[in-house]
């Protein structure tokens, strides 16, 4: 009798609960998963521009190289002159600002960091949720 009284006193029955239930679930999992897709574009976000800086520093030492070869032309061509000392300064100045930009565009790709921790927090919130809803509901079935 004590079963009955509890579940006249509910607002809705069983089948009811159970479709609530389902409908949350449901737009739960749905806003999760936009949760993800939200995160994962801000992930890829910052990737693309580590990656955009380790092209462009490829470039610099890409010119590097190429006024570095020039330097070498010159310098056969004019064996025993010194204009060429002047295009070997300016390959290897352009060689070190690449090796820099480089380095530093490595350092933020190593950095970052690409799991979802916010949707793995949310993940597990819910999950725990879920438990505590599981036992609750055990117990009223009881």
């Amino acid at each position: 009798m004590d079963t009955d009284n509890r579940n006249s006193g509910e607002s809705g029955s069983f089948g009811s609960l159970i479709s609530s239930l389902t409908h949350e679930v449901t737009a739960l999992v749905r806003d999760e998963v936009e949760l993800a897709k939200a995160e994962m574009r801000e992930k890829v976000s910052q990737v693309t521009t580590s990656v955009t800086s380790m092209a462009v520093a490829g470039g610099v030492l890409l010119s590097g190289f190429l006024v570095l070869l020039a330097a070498a032309v010159f310098g056969l061509d004019t064996f025993l002159q010194r204009p060429w000392l002047s295009a070997l300064i300016v390959g290897a100045i352009v060689v070190v600002i690449g090796f820099i930009m480089l380095q530093s565009a490595k350092k933020k790709l190593k950095s970052a960091n690409l799991a979802p921790n916010r949707t793995m927090a949310s993940f597990r919130k819910d999950q725990d949720m879920a438990k505590k809803h599981e036992g609750q509901v055990k117990e009223e079935l009881k």
